[in-house]
């Protein structure tokens, strides 16, 4: 959409917001007030003001215009809309797999899925080609994207680098200063993690959203350029493919919560050495939850 139509669009629904503040049979204000009240041109204030009187909206001519009725939500126009980033598309996509329950083999086409996640294609195109630098979608041989299982080393590999980096993350943050940030972040995290775990039969779903945002807490406290795009493929790995295996989803995700919260008070205990067991102990119980759903769906080789 051309920036001349957008700027109409924004002026003419901010002239409908006039209108429905003043009362029926109220002057018009000139084009110059208006441009000045729009923050537009005369140009756009004359197209604005047709559209109000071919829509009965306003009625008169010249300096002689008056409110002939007030506009209703019908009366709005729809803006373009706004196209996602790559960052906000990495969550759409995110969710898309979780509740849609995405299987592997999936055709991912770049035009169709374009629309739905309302992103333009080339950023679709940028984030399915860093996807496949992982092997986690590839491109077909006559067009568009699909959606890949994963090995078991592949999954072992990327569980070890995993612990790697937050084993070192769990040691510093433990040794972080009472005034720290991070402690209050910890603290509202733990109770988040007793709220879901209040309505866990219903929600249990939910738990994919707060344990990506714990472990990017974790993380947060060593400042690497590297951990925050190798999180988007944790994210992608962890939150998605262990959802596979749902005969005992609520059961794995009830126990994962106990593992966090024991894991916060580890860590709030700022004794290293017990910060680094929990974080062990419950990223093995990660690494095996992936494994075994990758040999629960038939996708191991």
């Amino acid at each position: 959409m051309a920036r001349t139509n957008t700027r109409f669009i924004e002026a003419y629904n901010k002239a409908l917001t006039l209108c429905t503040k003043a009362t029926i049979g109220e002057p018009v204000p000139s084009e110059n007030a208006l441009a000045s009240q729009l923050d537009v041109s005369r140009t756009i204030v004359r197209s604005v003001l047709t559209r109000l009187h071919e829509n009965q909206i306003i009625s008169g001519t010249g300096r002689n215009k008056v409110v002939l009725r007030q506009p209703t939500p019908d009366d709005r126009l729809e803006g373009p809309t706004r196209l996602l980033s790559i960052e906000e598309l990495e969550s759409r996509f995110l969710d898309w797999i979780l509740r849609m329950d995405v299987p592997p083999g999936t055709v991912l086409n770049v035009a169709q899925l374009s629309k739905e996640f309302s992103v333009a294609t080339h950023t679709l195109q940028e984030f399915l080609n860093a996807l496949s630098r992982f092997s986690i979608v590839t491109r077909r041989p006559r067009g568009g994207w699909e959606l890949n299982g994963f090995t078991a080393d592949f999954a072992v590999e990327l569980s070890d680098f995993r612990a790697m980096l937050e084993l070192n993350s769990a040691r510093h943050l433990a040794t972080l200063p009472e005034d720290h940030p991070i402690w209050a972040k910890l603290e509202a995290l733990e109770a988040s993690h007793h709220d879901l775990l209040a309505r866990i039969d219903d929600d249990y779903h939910d738990f994919s959203v707060l344990d990506e945002k714990f472990h990017e807490t974790i993380n947060s406290v060593v400042k690497n350029r590297f951990v925050k795009d190798f999180q988007n493929i944790i994210s992608l790995v962890f939150h998605y493919h262990f959802q596979w295996n749902k005969s005992d989803e609520r059961t794995r995700n009830e126990a994962a919560i106990h593992e966090h919260l024991a894991y916060i008070d580890a860590l709030r205990s700022r004794d290293t050495d017990r910060a680094e067991r929990a974080a062990r102990t419950h990223l093995m119980t990660s690494k095996q939850t992936l494994l075994d759903s990758l040999k629960a769906n038939a996708h191991m080789r």
